[in-house]
């Protein structure tokens, strides 16, 4: 009986250790998944952005949530400004001398006004002399020959015929003197613009020796401009779907609209000549921008839309080694950057061919601020662990 008892005793006691023991693993079991979930939910949250409501009201941060529209397709190319025939006009000398401006001042992009004189020329210390002052002398000449000329055939002293050569002879000498006598001054020739617009360049220098009929400056209206894109051949067959286009210029970050300027496409070229293996696509529109003539841009030439397509405004992008990003809000403070795929890109907007889902809100403005504020990896409030 006693040995039963003890038995009993050694069989409650091992049991006894045994539960401690299941019991001490399953705390310490507990504590590890505690440990490890913490450490994964921090792991979570590390790629986090600290960036407060009141940093992005500062920054003037916006943000627009992806959803799948429409979106242009686009061929990317480069291009030219180009003025429209008409609207430029050779300022050209009238007379043949030395050069002077009339107002120091001028110089290319400076506006003039129709008939607004911009150079003098004299000839008064050059061999030939001054055409102006001969041309007056000729005039008085033949005027005098003439006004005699008509006295004499009237009595037949002399005959008709030569009565109509002094005649001619006026005549000559009249066009002569009188297409300069309302352009003479005192310091010479005046010269003026033919038209209202902006000096496009000066072609001559101060002081400069021209001949009748050269050029000196030219003046433009910058009223209407052209935009001529160099396409590649190999996009030939999608040239009949361009219906507009985007451009931007090298001095400029603004991208402009041909659709917001009165753009139309003029034409496009069927052949390629034999120099070159692109073929021109150009267009007119209203200058009602900084646009200059003769500036390089890249052009993005729109054609058919495509449907359900994810794109950002181009803002939203970043690139870091040759890889583009964009920020994602993610809670009212707190965002993360993710990498993304680019397809097409039409100057305003670009395709995300990969990495971006609709319904996530992109920042679009205040870009940089975010970046700056990553550097810190600091963790949002509300979200410590």
């Amino acid at each position: 009986m006693k040995k039963n008892i003890v038995g009993i005793l050694l069989v409650a006691s091992i049991f006894m250790v045994g539960c401690n023991t299941s019991q001490n693993n399953n705390q310490s079991s507990a504590k590890v998944a505690d440990e490890h979930g913490h450490e994964a939910n921090e792991e979570g949250h590390a790629d986090e952005i600290a960036f407060t409501a009141k940093q992005a009201a500062e920054a003037g941060m916006k943000t627009e949530t992806a959803r799948a529209a429409q979106f242009l397709n686009v061929i990317k190319t480069s291009g030219v400004i180009q003025t429209l025939p008409g609207d430029e006009q050779a300022i050209v000398a009238t007379s043949a001398g030395i050069v002077s401006f009339v107002n120091a001042s001028i110089a290319a992009g400076v506006p003039v006004r129709s008939g607004e004189a911009i150079v003098t020329i004299s000839a008064r210390n050059l061999q030939e002399g001054d055409p102006s002052l001969k041309a007056k002398i000729a005039f008085e000449v033949a005027q005098k020959e003439y006004q005699r000329a008509k006295g004499l055939v009237e009595t037949k002293i002399i005959s008709d015929k030569e009565f109509e050569q002094a005649r001619l002879r006026y005549e000559t000498a009249k066009a002569a003197y009188q297409g300069q006598a309302s352009n003479v001054t005192a310091a010479g020739i005046r010269v003026t613009s033919p038209m209202g617009g902006y000096i496009k360049n000066l072609l001559v220098g101060q002081g400069e020796y021209v001949s009748v009929g050269q050029p000196i400056a030219t003046v433009t209206q910058n009223r209407r401009l052209q935009l001529r894109a160099e396409v590649s051949e190999t996009y030939f067959g999608d040239l009949k779907n361009i219906r507009s286009a985007n451009f931007k210029t090298a001095y400029e970050s603004t991208t402009y609209k041909l659709s917001e300027m009165n753009g139309r496409l003029l034409s496009y070229g069927k052949t390629s000549n034999g120099t070159s293996f692109y073929i021109p696509v150009t267009f007119d529109f209203d200058n009602i921008g900084n646009v200059i003539p003769g500036s390089f841009t890249e052009v993005y030439l729109l054609s058919a839309p495509r449907g359900n397509v994810i794109s950002v405004p181009v803002s939203a992008l970043t690139e870091e080694q040759g890889l583009n990003f964009v920020y994602i809000q993610i809670e009212p403070e707190a965002y993360i950057k993710r990498e993304v795929v680019v397809g097409q890109n039409n100057g305003e907007r670009a395709e995300i061919v990969k990495g971006l889902t609709g319904g996530e809100a992109v920042v679009v403005k205040g870009v940089t601020q975010v970046k700056l504020a990553s550097a810190s990896g600091a963790i949002p409030d509300g979200h410590n662990h």
